[in-house]
Order: C-alpha cells, then sequence, then structure tokens
C-alpha cells in the first residue's frame, strides 16, 4: 500500500464499539447518562469544597482539583465517542485526533501525580499529626497541585511530537474508541519500536515514580492505623483513605496493563474494555466514592443547598 504522509490523510474513522448493532441506542443512553452523572457529580463536588469554608483543607484542596481534572479528562473522550454512536460518518481530523491524544494523556499524567500528592498528604496527616499543620501548608498545597498539572502537560509533547511525523498508510481507521497512540502506531508505514520504546519508558516513569510512592504511603498509614488502640479511632483513620484507595487500584490497574507493555500488538477487545475503564468508569465512581464515603462532604452538600435555598425563599414579614 502506498504510504502518505500527515498531510494527505487529512482525516481519520473512528470504529468505536464495532457489532454493537440494534443496542447502539442503549449503548448511548447509558454513556450519555454516565458522562452527565460525572458531570454533575465532580462539579457539585468541586463547587461544594470551594463554597464551604469548613472544606478549606489540604485533603479537601486535593479533592476538589481531582474533581476539577476529571471535568476535562472526560469531555475529551465521551463527547465524542457519543456523536460516533449516533453518526454514521465516524471521523476525526488528524489534528484533532493528535489533540485529543495528547490532552488525554497529558490529564491522564496529572491525574497520577496529584493521586500522588494526595498519599502524601494523607501519609503526613496520619504518620505525623503534629507536623502536618506545619508541613502541608496553603502554599505547599498549591505549588503541588500547579507541579502536577505542569508534569503532566509536559510527559506526552515527545510521543506526540514523534508520532506526528510518522509517514501513514492509506488505511485510515482507528481500531479504538477514541485516538490513542497504539491505534496510531499501527496505522504508520514504517517500523515504530522507536516510538514503542518512548511510550514504555514515559509510561513506565509516570508510573514507577507514582505508583509506588503511593503503596508505600498507605503501607505506612496502615502500619500507623494499626497502632491505634480504638476501633473507633482505626475505622476513623481508614474510612479516610479507603476512598482513595480504591480510585487508585482502579486507575492504575488499568493503566499499567494498558500502556506499559513493550509490543505493538494487542487485542482490540481487550483494549477497548480498559479504556472504557480509565475513561468512563474511573471518573465516574469518583463522586459516588468521595461523596457517599464522605460523612463531613455530605454534611457540607447540604449546607450549601439548604443556604441556597434559604436565599432563593422569599422573605416573610
Amino acid at each position: 500500500m502506498e504510504p502518505h504522509n500527515q498531510s494527505s490523510l487529512a482525516e481519520f474513522v473512528l470504529l468505536g464499539f464495532p457489532r454493537v448493532g440494534h443496542i447502539r441506542g442503549w449503548l448511548f443512553v447509558l454513556l450519555l447518562l454516565a458522562y452527565l452523572f460525572t458531570i454533575c457529580g465532580n462539579m457539585l463536588i468541586f463547587l461544594v469544597i470551594r463554597l464551604d469554608a469548613a472544606l478549606h483543607t489540604p485533603m479537601y484542596h486535593f479533592v476538589s482539583i481531582l474533581s476539577f481534572l476529571e471535568l476535562w479528562y472526560t469531555a475529551t473522550t465521551i463527547p465524542k465517542m457519543l456523536a460516533n454512536l449516533l453518526s454514521d460518518k465516524k471521523t476525526i481530523s488528524f489534528a484533532g485526533c493528535l489533540l485529543q491524544t495528547y490532552f488525554f494523556h497529558s490529564l491522564g499524567a496529572s491525574e497520577c501525580y496529584l493521586l500522588t500528592a494526595m498519599a502524601y498528604d494523607r501519609y503526613l496527616a496520619i504518620c505525623r499529626p503534629l507536623h502536618y499543620p506545619a508541613i502541608m501548608t496553603p502554599v505547599l498545597c498549591a505549588k503541588m497541585a500547579a507541579g502536577c498539572w505542569t508534569c503532566g502537560f509536559l510527559c506526552p509533547i515527545s510521543e506526540i511530537i514523534l508520532v506526528s511525523q510518522l509517514p501513514l498508510c492509506g488505511y485510515n481507521e482507528i481500531q479504538h474508541i477514541f485516538c490513542d497512540f497504539p491505534p496510531l502506531l499501527s496505522l504508520a508505514c514504517k517500523d515504530t519500536s522507536t516510538n514503542v520504546l518512548v511510550d514504555f519508558a514515559i509510561n513506565a516513569f509516570v508510573i514507577l515514580i507514582t505508583f509506588p510512592f503511593i503503596m508505600v504511603s498507605y503501607g505506612r498509614i496502615i502500619g500507623t492505623v494499626l497502632k491505634i488502640k480504638t476501633v473507633a479511632g482505626r475505622k476513623k483513620a481508614f474510612s479516610t483513605c479507603a476512598s482513595h484507595l480504591i480510585v487508585v487500584l482502579i486507575f492504575f490497574g488499568s493503566i499499567i496493563f494498558m500502556y506499559v507493555r513493550l509490543k505493538e500488538s494487542y487485542s482490540l477487545t481487550l483494549d477497548r474494555t480498559l479504556a472504557v475503564v480509565y475513561s468512563v468508569l474511573t471518573p465516574l465512581v469518583n463522586p459516588i466514592i468521595y461523596s457517599l464515603r464522605n460523612k463531613e462532604l455530605i454534611k457540607a452538600i447540604k449546607r450549601t443547598i439548604f443556604r441556597k435555598g434559604a436565599k432563593a425563599s422569599p422573605t416573610q414579614h
């Protein structure tokens, strides 16, 4: 097949969910409901934490940033998935595909770093409570958050540059539900071992920095919690960390299997399933975990709603 570079291959066809047939409508409804719940849930958490002074603590500061990040993380992929389920023409431009890939990976890397910052915050709060207020100051929180975003957005730049320079074949169907590096590399008309190696190195670097740090932090947290004499004290300490750990295991479990592998061939069905887990499921469960499992946040949501309702009601004389 005659190779074409990126300038002559103007658009791609995103195959998305193949062979869905008559259940396409149901799949659209389920995905739309999941997206609306993700948007509303994360927006609610973000606004309540920002508006309620009682939640202006480092832990909730990071939770609000995570919710804000999830809003953009889902916006990079799910709207296009929804459009493709309704349309017979499932196309995306070359530039649009690269931008989707870049923002999806940059926001994903930012989430890795942010979850690490949250683990460090919990470690200090539980293992070094006397030093916690002096160490985890608002200035440090702001610097850590800025560092997470900056490092995250720098990570995929080299990968994007390399894949944008690949000569692409005329075959332009992307066997995935959104644009990503593995399916893009499968369209190249040259050896992509360098791209695969760079992708592996960057993904492994990010994950090997963040995931072990998180696990070590929680290992020390669990060790400290087990030393607490009262059952109520242990339960309270565990409850503040259990939600974070659930999110970490779901998110990292899927991306480790998806991206930290030295091979160019991959299972389409498995990769689509994993993509749904870390692009749809994880942002969906975040509002559930951080609200339903957090009594303080539930109380803050009720205070905010009742306060707004009181202001909206007419004053009676």
